[in-house]
């Protein structure tokens, strides 16, 4: 479960990270104007994707706001720490443009790091609250 659920994550958070980063790419912004969009990107993606699965479920919109973000606020912020810290690390890789392998190979390895890391994550969150992936 905890390997499904962050696979979803991954999903939404690479989408976002993904269109955050293409826009500031093609705007030729720097790393410090590129990480708050994709990031923003990430988390309207992360929570809009499991929010459309939530709201056939749920009994108000209201409420499956409530389920999504109790579900995968931890998920996505991890999952964006860990990406964003990897980018930072890898040398100018928040600098370079999307037609540079190094932006589409740093993408891929951040991500992938981001999600072994998350995963262990969100095993502690279902088994802390086994209701935690049933309203997933």
């Amino acid at each position: 479960m905890a390997i499904k659920h962050t696979i979803h994550c991954l999903i939404g958070c690479g989408i976002g990270e993904i269109v955050g980063m293409l826009i500031a790419s093609a705007f030729g912004w720097h790393r410090l104007g590129r990480l708050p969009l994709a990031i923003l990107f990430a988390f309207i993606f992360g929570y809009s994707l499991t929010y459309r699965g939530v709201r056939k479920d749920a009994g108000s919109a209201r409420e499956a706001f409530k389920i999504t973000a109790a579900t995968d606020t931890v998920s996505i912020t991890t999952m964006e720490i860990v990406d964003n810290t990897i980018e930072f690390i890898i040398p100018n890789a928040l600098l370079v443009n999307a037609t540079q392998p190094r932006f589409w190979w740093g993408l891929a390895l951040s991500l992938s790091i981001a999600f072994i890391i998350t995963v262990p994550v969100n095993r502690y969150m279902i088994r802390r609250n086994p209701h935690h992936m049933h309203m997933h």
